[in-house]
């Protein structure tokens, strides 16, 4: 009987190095993760590593744009499933919940970004990569907060992308809290919950 070779899912095997690295960086920060220590938590071979990545910065880069996926994937996820409304409001909520470090996996997701973000300060490439998708993550804001203006739920008067802005900022510094336990995840969702109560009035979240 002649045996078929097995076949490897080589998109898979990248996420699973890049996970690794997430779960990684998590802990140590990037400047402590080698190929390595990345392939022993992956528990794969270091040639195997470098057979997907030829070097750290190749595979850093890819991590980083993986968790932008991760975070489109998730979101997709719950909405096909009906978990989140399909009004702005509701999805303003639930993209900001998945960004924040409200559980152990966001958290990690977080403090990557944190990691990168430090590294970016003396590597350009990286800055580029961490920030590529806010643009359009920001305009996202404003087009639901445009539909809330539409459905009558937003003040006509209301910058959208200003308020996507300070959205963005109210997000950013609640993450900031939360890793530093100065704010715990429920209280941090209730200031998110405020401001998005005081943009859209009386409109419900379902």
């Amino acid at each position: 009987m002649v045996k078929v070779p097995k076949q490897v899912d080589h998109a898979a095997r990248r996420v699973e190095i890049a996970e690794a690295l997430r779960r990684l960086t998590a802990t140590r920060g990037l400047e402590g993760v080698s190929l390595r220590h990345v392939a022993a938590e992956a528990g794969i071979s270091m040639g195997l590593v470098q057979h997907y990545f030829k070097t750290k910065d190749e595979m850093l880069l890819f991590a980083i744009e993986r968790r932008s996926q991760m975070y489109e994937e998730r979101l997709k996820a719950r909405l096909d499933a009906g978990e989140v409304p399909s009004t702005p409001k509701a999805i303003l909520r639930a993209i900001i919940a998945e960004i924040l470090p409200l559980d152990e996996r966001r958290r990690g997701d977080w403090l990557m970004g944190v990691a990168f973000f430090i590294r970016s300060i003396s590597d350009p490439s990286f800055g580029v990569a961490l920030t590529e998708g806010v643009p359009q993550l920001f305009e996202l804001f404003a087009v639901l907060i445009r539909q809330g203006q539409d459905a009558g739920d937003v003040d006509k008067s209301a910058d959208a992308m200003h308020e996507a802005t300070i959205l963005w900022a109210l997000a950013d510094s609640q993450g900031t809290n939360i890793v530093m336990k100065h704010r715990t995840p429920d209280e941090a969702m209730s200031t998110v919950d405020y401001y998005l109560d005081r943009l859209f009035g009386s409109a419900p979240v379902s």
